[in-house]
């Protein structure tokens, strides 16, 4: 999202055990959770690179007051869908800005969608298609691909759902004197 908004950027694998900070405090809100993760992983890289602007970002997902993480294999891709066909879920992201080691601007967004009552029948269909990708995100879907056909609605920024809260970072950017405003 941020290539085609048209910014140039370097990336780098923050070294963040989401595990183990989700075990620390695991009463957190999902959107505490969300802000703390994109926290830890923007000074996790802005550490390593301290004069870089970093931006790390994280997503949750909630069901009827319980967070689901990134599936682990195909039959836990295959729970969460079915836990999730039929029923309302909230994405919260979150983004964070550090510099030389330290955040100094962070922000959370919600989206929330319905996903439609999928037979079992699509639902094995669905992930034969997807294969490993849907693996890699939380409720085991992309929007901007098959996982399009899962749903029945969806209230608020898609570039929210897709994982980073573009229009906020841009404004960021963009009182940072980053981007032309």
């Amino acid at each position: 999202m941020l290539q085609q908004a048209g910014l140039v950027f370097d990336t780098a694998a923050p070294q963040v055990d989401e595990a183990a900070e989700k075990a620390l405090r695991p009463k957190r809100s999902a959107e505490t959770l969300a802000r703390d993760l994109a926290r830890l992983k923007a000074e996790s890289v802005s550490r390593l690179a301290p004069d870089a602007l970093v931006i790390g970002s994280d997503q949750v997902l909630v069901c009827e007051g319980r967070l689901f993480d990134k599936p682990k294999d195909r039959a836990e891709a295959h729970t969460h869908l079915k836990t999730l066909r039929g029923r309302e879920h909230r994405l919260v992201t979150a983004v964070a800005i550090a510099q030389d080691g330290r955040v100094d601007w962070a922000h959370v967004e919600e989206a929330r969608l319905a996903m439609r009552p999928i037979s079992d029948a699509f639902l094995e269909t669905y992930l034969d298609a997807m294969g490993a990708r849907a693996l890699a995100t939380v409720g085991a879907y992309e929007i901007e691909g098959l996982g399009a056909q899962l749903l029945e609605r969806v209230e608020g920024d898609h570039t929210v759902v897709r994982g980073l809260p573009l229009f906020a970072v841009l404004a960021e950017l963009r009182r940072r004197g980053v981007l032309a405003s």
